[in-house]
């Protein structure tokens, strides 16, 4: 039996593919390793996974191609052993969907429908995917709850994240495919993407060049590292979805179902002031930032905060790890990492 990890060459799949080689299961990945940022890192990420699964002999099988490429799809599941998904592939960020929405449309809509029709037909017994805090968009009622309807996305991005749910939910309903949807909280740590926060302020703090700071620094965030996240979506691989007896069609609770599906937010639950985010990552550094102050970007929520009981009570985990141990640990990759790489 395979865990097929989509989106394995990026970085929460990454993390999450060399965990479960770590623990000895047998591993399918899948990723189109596109340009979106520098392939180089993807590509170490690779690297870094063949070596691990080949030390926990585990079986890891790697299939370069792009989700929205339905007979690769097929032929995936047509090959493999594969009884559990984690559809990790996505066209990511949060501006460029304001540039690029064909993208989004490829990735994050045709890519999905063909991993959930391949589910379907493959008789998988769960899928897990990442949505996104995104989706509460306009929400301020903090904080986040998965209880709570999310219907005023603020950029495309979002938009495609809650339109994954929902068809989740309807192959849940007409095919009882159990399907778990994780809306992640601004996830950060070693590996992550070059086109991140942390890793340009880092960039330039060392290179002694200011750094953009949106919102004039009076964002908060519920700041998340990224073996959390990872501890949490394994968790919930490992309990597929089950219907909820006390689903009730008059009162419908947005984050459960008569059918086997469910959604969990997956944040640190304590959010965290930008500029604290900025003062954590000058102290592991030993040097200030130069700041560029600049007014709230289009697409992005002031604020993010997210309610974890459910994923506390009904999975038994809570993130734990504080932004001053997560942005140390990055910061000691990202200088090993650069230390190493080509000039």
């Amino acid at each position: 039996m395979a865990i097929l990890v989509t989106g394995n060459a990026g970085f929460i799949g990454f993390h999450t593919a060399k965990t479960l080689l770590e623990r000895g299961d047998d591993v399918v990945g899948l990723d189109v390793v596109n340009d979106y940022y520098d392939p180089a890192i993807k590509e170490a990420r690779l690297a870094i996974l063949e070596e691990t699964a080949r030390q926990s002999n585990a079986n890891y099988t790697f299939v370069r191609a792009n989700l929205a490429d339905r007979a690769a799809v097929e032929r995936t599941f047509g090959e493999n052993d594969i009884r559990r998904v984690i559809n990790l592939a996505a066209q990511a960020g949060v501006r460029y969907s304001i540039e690029n929405p064909h993208a989004y449309v490829e990735s994050n809509i045709i890519g999905f429908t063909n991993i959930l029709e391949a589910c379907r037909h493959g008789g998988v017994e769960h899928l897990v995917y990442a949505s996104t805090s995104s989706v509460y968009g306009a929400n301020q009622a903090m904080p986040f709850s998965e209880h709570v309807g999310v219907d005023h996305p603020l950029q495309f991005y979002a938009a495609t994240k809650k339109a994954n749910e929902l068809m989740a939910h309807s192959y849940s309903h007409l095919y009882r495919l159990p399907t778990t949807g994780l809306r992640f909280f601004t996830v950060y740590g070693p590996w992550g993407r070059p086109d991140m926060a942390l890793f340009l302020f880092a960039k330039n703090i060392i290179a002694g060049e200011p750094i953009n700071v949106f919102n004039y620094g009076n964002h908060t965030r519920d700041f998340t590292f990224v073996s959390d996240i990872v501890e949490g979506v394994i968790r919930a691989c490992d309990h597929p979805a089950q219907p909820n007896p006390a689903w009730d069609a008059h009162r419908p609770d947005p984050a459960t179902s008569n059918a086997p599906y469910r959604i969990y937010n997956i944040g640190n639950n304590s959010p965290v002031k930008l500029t604290e985010y900025i003062e954590a990552l000058e102290e592991a550094l030993g040097k200030k930032a130069q700041r560029n102050l600049l007014p709230l970007q289009a697409g992005d929520v002031p604020d993010t905060f997210a309610d974890v009981s459910d994923l506390e009570r009904e999975l038994g985990y809570k993130p734990a790890t504080t932004v001053k141990e997560g942005v140390g640990a990055f910061v000691k990759w990202y200088q090993e990492y650069m230390a190493k790489a080509p000039a």
